[in-house]
């Protein structure tokens, strides 16, 4: 199975990069100010996303209780217990923000387009897919700052939650709300432009950590931080992955799923969101000078999610047989 090089992931490392080199102008008062243009990035990305939410196709697949169950259980109680556990067992290894976004990885939840698209490779259950991937990050905006929340709280380095709370409803939920009510009146022309708004989202994204990792690199964050630290959170990422989507697998035998439905369940609920976890961190951590760190297992476990699921989904749709 040959890979095309994907220009998002390549613009990761290039806007990393890019802070390393020139943190002036994404720091903390620098002259993008980017504690404005950070939050009106969340605001466009989340009104594109409900712009991009269809209601339609969530009712096509809303009657599978069993399959919601469990991939909502895996998301939102599985991945953080296991992010719990890796941070007992693990956490005084990694730099305090590098385990704090260990368990932010598992906090957050899963991804939208990717489990449709990879579901419907693999031939899956579709419209269980996407009302899996669409109920993840409506339930995601309450659940993962209510995890993090508390355990910020449990290590001492909790945030106030009433203003958290406002910056979500204002800069997250509201836009959302904004761009569900115009869908009638734009829709159509945002399923046209599908392509040049995905374009526009994930250049806004970039832009998001671009500024992440400018205050991390102007404050010294990384002092200390080398290689092993990075070898060592890789490693764990890969190790998470392969234990959810092994827990999902058989949690789905055991059910007695379909072939389609074990397939929905295992891409939705072994995936996690980068495209909402790079937002959400900014409301929830603020200008917090360690988010570049907390970011670094997010982006680590996505590309990897990416990478691994496309082989199974195109191995699964070529011998119809469904092995882990």
């Amino acid at each position: 199975m040959k890979f095309k090089p994907d220009w998002f992931l390549i613009g990761m490392v290039l806007a990393t990069l890019l802070a390393w080199a020139f943190p002036e102008p994404g720091a903390s008062g620098g002259w993008m100010h980017p504690e404005l243009a950070t939050k009106a990035g969340v605001a466009l990305i989340f009104f594109l996303h409900g712009l991009a939410l269809s209601f339609t196709a969530l009712r096509l697949g809303a009657l599978n209780w069993r399959l919601h169950l469990l991939v909502q259980s895996c998301t939102f109680v599985l991945f953080p217990l296991i992010g719990l556990a890796l941070n007992v067992a693990i956490g005084r290894r990694l730099a305090f923000d590098l385990a704090l976004g260990l368990f932010y990885l598992c906090a957050l939840p899963s991804t939208v387009s990717s489990s449709v698209a990879m579901t419907a490779t693999a031939h899956g259950n579709v419209a269980g897919a996407v009302f899996n991937a669409t109920l993840s990050s409506l339930i995601g905006i309450v659940l993962t700052p209510l995890w993090m929340t508390w355990v910020m709280k449990t290590t001492g380095e909790a945030h106030p939650l009433a203003p958290v709370i406002i910056d979500l409803l204002q800069w997250l939920v509201l836009p959302l709300v904004i761009g569900q009510a115009l869908r009638p009146l734009l829709g159509h022309w945002a399923q046209r432009h599908k392509a040049q708004i995905s374009i526009v989202d994930r250049l806004t994204i970039l832009l998001l950590v671009y500024t992440s990792f400018c205050d991390s690199f102007k404050n010294g964050v990384w002092s200390g931080h080398g290689a092993g630290q990075l070898v060592a959170i890789s490693f764990v990422c890969v190790a998470l992955f392969a234990v959810v989507m092994a827990l999902t697998s058989a949690a789905s035998r055991a059910l007695g799923f379909s072939r389609e439905d074990r397939i929905a369940a295992m891409f939705c609920g072994s995936k996690k969101t980068l495209a909402s976890g790079v937002p959400m961190a900014h409301l929830i951590f603020g200008a917090h000078p360690g988010i570049g760190l907390i970011l670094l297992p997010i982006m680590i476990y996505h590309p990897l999610q990416l990478i691994i699921c496309g082989i199974l989904a195109q191995r699964w749709s070529q011998d119809g047989v469904l092995r882990p």
